[in-house]
């Protein structure tokens, strides 16, 4: 199975979701479905690439550190990623963001994402698929 994203509503702010056949697979899905309440994500081209290194306990906070450590990049770098690989192994999480830099003449950014948050946070295998999901803070 190829993943899959999708946004869902929460108040003012915007849920993310990412649903892939491995734990690594939902994390991508989910920084996809991040980039897509910024932008069009096929708008974007994976021009650079960018290392994500991310350390936590369990599974939930290892996904908030890898979304966060991505709007970071996002923001020094002032770029936009499209694409990406992770590979999970405890507690510690190797991921890659493919991406350019922000360009104004041919992205129209929607919003500027602050951080994932912990509202309604969850990482879970069921049925043979991974979701992992969490709240925006727009």
């Amino acid at each position: 199975m190829s993943g899959r994203w999708e946004h869902f509503a929460h108040g003012a702010d915007i849920g993310v979701r990412g649903i892939g056949s491995t734990e690594g697979q939902a994390f991508e899905q989910a920084a996809l479905a991040m980039t897509a309440v910024i932008i069009e994500p096929s708008t974007v081209a994976a021009r650079e690439m960018r290392n994500v290194d991310c350390e936590a306990p369990d599974d939930e906070l290892l996904f908030v550190e890898w979304l966060n450590s991505l709007i970071y990049l996002m923001a020094v770098h002032k770029m936009l990623f499209s694409r990406f690989a992770v590979q999970l192994q405890g507690g510690l999480l190797r991921g890659e963001a493919w991406g350019e830099r922000f360009d104004r003449t041919r992205h129209e950014a929607a919003v500027e994402i602050k951080g994932a948050t912990y509202t309604m946070l969850s990482v879970t295998h069921e049925n043979g698929l991974w979701v992992a999901q969490t709240v925006v803070d727009v």
